[in-house]
């Protein structure tokens, strides 16, 4: 029996997030950039098939991961999107004629039809904030809308000019990547073994984690670059007109650039750049794993415009993978916070394209099925953009008879439950809610910043927590007292103290946010939100059938099964009634079908800068009201909500015959 569109979606859609937190969040890739690419590609046609089924949480969405608990996060003035990639020469040829169509109605394109490459860095995206010249702030991608503040560990970086030359602007945001040189990575690797700490699996990785220090003074002492790559947002500044003289403006203020700055006027020259850039690779004193390729004339790039998670003028030229054999000496069980059971491969390590490689995800028991993988192979692992390793097939030619063919255990590893697979699902799960595998994800998934954001409390603080018999359930924290913690490791009398007190403070929050902390599974932010809009107390929320749930907007069977499932389990609703009984207080909700009577049906797009609000709060606004918000203007938008600087949207809007309003007509529609 085939898998339906929808559950192949939902399946595509959890493994792709699981894979984003562990690239970006974790730093702990498992499995390659080409595995990834292939997954998110299949997931796009997907809902480009069945746009009926597309999740709120899908990463079509979204770029990346969160921000860590650890930092402050700031919103971008503009979001850091990601690209679309071309795997190969063909793919990049199909995104020169896709531009080339999209301009067709141009007046003079053709004269500016020009096209800028330069080195994909392999290293971590970087925000720099600029006030009349001086350096006063840095972020992170995060998830593409808001970043972590690392301002202090960027100042420690030398290639990062504390005051630009030649220009002052009011404000400039000046957009990179922070990389590790490969000698430098080298180096710094081998010190770290001489005394005795674990070294980083790559350059990129060694970065992440390098600006991720609290004491920027560990960031002081490693040899990271910042390489420019573009402008952001900007005040007051006189910028050029194509890409190519941007990136020499930034040069020229005092930031290393990519040295493949090369401009291209048809589609040979484009692919011959792109395939000479892949066989200097090696040769290159820094790690890359492509060409990025954007349209040279930024007035035409505006044209094109973005989609949603990534702009139509530029591209990703992937290089091709890296590959080695090594053997596989064990596949290990880990149990996440849905309970699902991912086996891992135990990999006798090997030197892929100059990184270690020791781990690798195996996904489910059918995919290693399909490629009949055994303990004891020996097996091809790919690196694709060197980055994230993947076992790709086993090489049974090799085989001498003392491999292993792998029993997908039925019991849970962790507690010995009897794990369940639903038909048609690749995954199995242990279904044990007091596993304490699935427990301590739980909890770590409570407390994180998008859910209950309890400050201090992050996966190693949890860990120790369990470990220790401390707590069991989310319950449990409110029960902690400052003595059970305070001689643990960290931890003295007012940093416990503070821990509890944090936890105290968690219990005022906002319904959406206590849903989507409880973990059920399917339900993300957007869907956390859709429902406490709806029931508008918890109380309510206990009682949804499902006949309810599916009269919902964006919630279809598999959610709305999902939601009752876990509102009907008895051991759930035992849990929940613990935890609500150490006295919750939820900020009142906007119910969704009061919403719909005003806005209900309509698209709007918001562009340019609102008196009183940010995007984020007037697109708050919107969907709360039952409206939803685009990123594009279109013959389906009905309104363009436009503040000072609009920009190409509105002239877009004005050529549609799309009602542009201000926000006093805005806060009109919403009877406000």
């Amino acid at each position: 029996m085939s898998e339906s569109p929808e559950k192949k979606i939902d399946t595509l859609v959890e493994d792709l997030n699981h894979h984003l937190y562990l690239y970006y969040i974790l730093s702990k890739p498992e499995i390659s950039d080409a595995e990834y690419d292939r997954r998110y590609k299949e997931l796009e046609k997907l809902e480009t098939e069945y746009p009926e089924f597309k999740r709120s949480d899908s990463p079509t969405t979204r770029v990346g991961a969160p921000p860590l608990d650890a930092f402050e996060s700031q919103e971008h003035r503009i979001p850091m999107l990601s690209l679309d990639n071309a795997m190969n020469a063909e793919e990049l040829e199909a995104f020169y004629d896709r531009v080339e169509r999209f301009l067709e109605k141009e007046a003079d394109y053709k004269e500016a039809f020009t096209f800028c490459s330069e080195y994909k860095f392999d290293g971590v995206a970087v925000s720099l904030h600029y006030e009349n010249g001086e350096f006063v702030r840095a972020l992170t991608r995060g998830d593409g809308m808001r970043g972590e503040v690392i301002t202090e560990n960027i100042k420690t970086l030398r290639s990062v000019p504390l005051r630009l030359k030649e220009i002052a602007p009011p404000f400039l945001e000046v957009r990179g990547e922070v990389l590790f040189r490969k000698d430098d990575f080298e180096e710094f690797n081998r010190k770290r073994a001489e005394q005795g700490e674990e070294a980083f699996a790559n350059p990129r990785n060694a970065a992440s984690g390098s600006l991720r220090q609290l004491d920027s003074s560990i960031t002081a002492k490693r040899p990271l670059y910042f390489y420019g790559y573009g402008i952001g947002a900007h005040e007051g500044a006189d910028l050029p007109g194509t890409h190519y003289e941007l990136m020499q403006l930034i040069s020229k203020a005092g930031f290393l650039v990519s040295p493949l700055l090369e401009k291209t006027h048809d589609k040979k020259e484009l692919v011959k750049v792109y395939q000479k850039s892949e066989q200097r690779r090696e040769s290159l004193p820094f790690e890359v794993d492509g060409v990025v390729i954007k349209l040279n004339d930024l007035r035409l790039s505006d044209v094109l415009g973005l989609k949603q998670r990534s702009p139509r003028y530029a591209i990703a030229a992937k290089f091709a993978a890296a590959e080695e054999n090594t053997r596989l000496l064990d596949i290990k069980i880990q149990v996440g916070r849905t309970g699902a059971l991912t086996p891992v491969a135990v990999l006798e390590p090997v030197q892929v394209g100059g990184v270690t490689v020791s781990r690798a995800t195996l996904h489910n028991e059918d995919e290693i099925t399909r490629k009949d993988i055994r303990i004891g192979d020996t097996v091809v692992v790919r690196r694709q953009g060197d980055v994230i390793p993947a076992v790709v097939a086993p090489v049974s030619s090799l085989r001498d008879g003392t491999e292993k063919v792998y029993i997908f255990p039925d019991t849970c590893p962790e507690c010995g439950s009897k794990v369940v697979r639903p038909e048609g699902e690749a995954v199995a799960r242990c279904p044990n809610l007091k596993c304490p595998a699935k427990m301590l994800q739980r909890i770590i998934h409570f407390a994180s910043r998008n859910a209950l954001d309890i400050e201090g409390l992050g996966t190693k603080v949890i860990q120790t927590l369990v470990e220790k018999d401390i707590i069991c359930s989310f319950a449990d924290l409110y029960r902690m007292k400052p003595e059970q913690i305070s001689g643990l490791e960290g931890f003295g009398e007012l940093s416990a103290k503070n821990l509890t007190e944090a936890i105290t403070a968690s219990k005022e929050t906002s319904l959406a946010r206590f849903i989507f902390a409880l973990g059920i599974r399917h339900v993300g932010e957007r869907t956390a939100k859709i429902l406490a809009q709806h029931a508008g107390n918890i109380e309510t929320f206990r009682t949804l059938s499902e006949d309810e749930l599916l009269s919902l907007r964006e919630i279809g069977p598999e959610i709305a099964s999902a939601i009752t499932s876990y509102l009907g389990d008895e051991e759930e609703s035992e849990l929940l009634t613990d935890l609500l009984s150490f006295g919750f207080t939820f900020e009142s909700e906007t119910s969704a079908g009061e919403g719909e009577k005003v806005l209900d049906g309509l698209t709007f797009v918001i562009t340019g800068t609102l008196p009183d609000l940010s995007r984020n709060e007037a697109k708050d606004l919107v969907e709360s009201a039952g409206g939803r918000v685009s990123s594009s203007v279109s013959k389906k938008t009905d309104y363009l909500l436009a503040g000072e600087n609009a920009g190409s949207k509105l002239e877009k809007a004005q050529s549609a015959g799309v009602k542009i309003i201000d926000q006093g007509e805005f806060y009109e529609l919403l009877g406000l």
